[in-house]
C-alpha cells in the first residue's frame, strides 16, 4: 500500500470530492457514518437510518456494513464481463459498477449501478464521520488447510468422504492404545476404524492403526476393517498395510476443508450434529 487518504469529519462537499477522486482512480474507499439505503432491481427494499461502514472496492464492488455482524446488509456485486472491458481500462472508468454522487442540501448520496442490469443500490449520508481512500495490492495466493480434527469433523459430517455406505458410529473412541478417530459401520454392516492423517500415510501411522484394530478385532479376524485416510501415502506403506490386512482411501484437506467451512456457514456445526443424532 503505498497511497493512504484518511479524512476526519469531513464537510460533505470535502467527501464529495474525495469519494470522486477515489472512484475514479479506482482506489477502495471506506466510508463510516450516518445514513439510509435504497436499492432498487429485480426486488425493491429500503434500509432506515444507522451508522454504518461503506465499502466501494477497487473493482466496483459496494457493501454497506452494521457495526454488528459478518455479512453485508446490502450489497450491490460488480459486473465481471464489463470490469475487463476494453473501454473500461482505456479511459479509467471505474471498473464494475457505474456510480452517481452527489450532495444534496445536508445529505452526499452516492448512488451505484449495474451496467447490465441496471440495478440500482443508493446511499444517503447524512454524516461522514471518517473516510479513508487506499491503494491496495494482493497478489497472494489463497490456500484453505484444514486441521486433523477439522478433517474429523468433515467425516462425521459427510461419511462418504470415507466410503459410500459409511455411517459413523462415534469419534475419539478411547482404547488401550490411545483414541480411534472414527469408528462406524460399512453398507454391509462391518464395524470401520478410521485413522485420519492430515499429511502423508506413513508407517507408524499404519502400525498405530493396527494396535487399535487388535484391540477391537481381539480374535475375530473378520468383521472388522481398518482405513487409514489421509492425502497420500508413503513409500512402502501400501505394502505394510496389506500385509496387515488394512486399507487406504484418500482423504483431501482441502476438501474436508471446504465442505466443513460450508456446514459452519450454512448449519452451523453444533446444529448440525444436534439434528443428526
Amino acid at each position: 500500500m503505498n497511497d493512504v487518504t484518511l479524512l476526519k469529519q469531513p464537510l460533505l462537499d470535502e467527501a464529495l470530492k474525495a469519494l470522486r477522486r477515489g472512484l475514479s482512480n479506482q482506489r477502495t474507499v471506506v466510508i463510516a457514518g450516518a445514513c439510509n439505503v435504497k436499492y432498487n432491481g429485480r426486488a425493491r427494499s429500503t434500509l432506515e437510518d444507522g451508522e454504518r461502514l461503506v465499502i466501494v472496492k477497487a473493482d466496483g464492488n459496494v457493501l454497506v456494513h452494521r457495526p454488528t455482524g459478518l455479512e453485508p446488509v446490502n450489497y450491490m456485486p460488480s459486473t465481471g464481463k464489463e470490469r475487463s472491458s476494453e473501454l473500461t481500462r482505456r479511459v479509467g472508468m471505474p471498473q464494475g459498477c457505474l456510480f452517481e454522487t452527489s450532495v444534496d442540501g445536508s445529505n452526499m448520496i452516492l448512488k451505484a449501478i449495474q451496467r447490465k442490469s441496471r440495478e440500482s443500490l443508493t446511499i444517503i449520508f447524512r454524516e461522514v464521520y471518517a473516510m479513508t481512500l487506499l491503494s491496495l495490492v494482493d497478489a497472494g495466493t489463497f490456500a484453505l488447510h484444514a486441521s486433523e480434527k477439522d478433517m474429523q469433523l468433515a467425516v462425521l459430517a459427510h461419511p462418504n468422504l470415507i466410503e459410500e455406505g459409511f455411517r459413523p458410529i462415534t469419534y475419539e473412541k478411547r482404547v488401550t492404545p490411545g483414541f480411534i478417530d472414527v469408528y462406524g459401520v460399512d453398507a454391509q454392516g462391518r464395524f470401520v476404524v478410521v485413522e485420519i492423517k492430515r499429511k502423508t500415510g506413513n508407517k507408524a501411522a499404519a502400525l498405530q492403526l493396527a494396535k487399535y484394530m487388535k484391540v477391537i478385532r481381539g480374535d475375530r479376524d473378520e468383521g472388522v476393517r481398518g482405513v487409514l485416510a489421509a492425502p497420500s501415502l508413503g513409500r512402502g506403506v501400501q505394502k505394510l498395510l496389506s500385509t496387515l490386512n488394512l486399507e487406504f482411501t484418500p482423504l483431501d484437506p482441502r476438501r474436508c476443508a471446504e465442505l466443513l467451512d460450508r456446514v459452519r456457514r450454512d448449519e452451523g456445526l453444533d446444529a448440525y450434529f444436534r439434528s443428526s443424532s
